[in-house]
């Protein structure tokens, strides 16, 4: 793995963020990709805060990761509450960044490949981004296969992914599967950049609700999301917020 450069990091109870925008997430890919590297890219948002603390596969991705991103704009709110140097522009969410960095893919002429999904519903963004982005290479493979690190169909996997050889593997399986798959499988896996990225497709194929841009600004997406699938999220998004109003209590973190 690479090392990581002198970037702005962010202790923020009891996790480590760097302090990213969109522009230096593209600039950081493309210097690992030109130097023929391999560095894995995760992000942070409330969820994953949440999950940090009660899973320890969680801690052993966030330790492994070369680079932690800020997702969710809850995050940038309580480290300005805390003094820390996060702001909006740090909050870099992959409903918004999946295009943007599928134009910079095309450009620089990187391969992309994404892991998750149901099956067909990849497929189905990948039309649709091949068709807005002239020039991408993106291959798909849906998520629901046997993630066990020796079953055959993760082995099966795993040589359809390395045959493949892309700059930028995006995994889409959902918090915490992806990250424990990609714990799980970085050494065998030949791409120069590993991103944990959720549903991002689902929202490209209209498989979910894309939340009102405005939303994400102003920290409101979590509202969205929760009317949208009340029995999937009403738990994230109505019990998980008070174990961290308890972290701000107890000071845990900090500058």
């Amino acid at each position: 793995m690479m090392q990581v450069k002198e970037l702005p990091v962010c202790s923020l109870l009891g996790i480590k963020v760097h302090a990213l925008t969109m522009t230096e997430l593209h600039t950081l890919i493309k210097d690992v990709v030109d130097n023929q590297k391999q560095c894995i890219i995760g992000h942070h948002n409330l969820h994953s805060l949440y999950t940090y603390h009660h899973e320890p596969e969680m801690r052993e991705f966030y330790r492994k990761a070369d680079y932690i991103h800020v997702d969710g704009m809850s995050l940038v709110f309580l480290a300005r509450l805390l003094g820390l140097p996060l702001h909006k522009k740090h909050r870099v969410t992959y409903v918004d960044w999946v295009r943007p960095l599928m134009n910079e893919a095309a450009r620089q002429g990187w391969r992309v490949f994404f892991l998750g999904s149901r099956p067909g519903v990849a497929a189905r963004a990948a039309r649709t981004l091949k068709k807005e982005t002239p020039g991408l290479q993106l291959k798909t493979m849906h998520g629901y296969f046997d993630a066990a690190a020796q079953s055959s169909a993760n082995r099966d996997v795993l040589q359809c992914v390395n045959m493949y050889k892309p700059h930028i593997l995006m995994v889409g399986m959902g918090m915490p599967r992806q990250e424990g798959w990609v714990l799980n499988n970085a050494g065998n896996i030949n791409a120069n950049v590993i991103l944990t990225v959720g549903a991002c497709m689902d929202y490209v194929a209209n498989a979910l609700p894309t939340p009102p841009r405005w939303m994400g600004r102003l920290g409101l997406e979590w509202l969205f999301r929760l009317f949208s699938e009340p029995r999937r999220l009403w738990r994230r998004y109505l019990l998980e917020p008070w174990f961290i109003l308890k972290l701000m209590v107890r000071g845990v973190g900090g500058k």
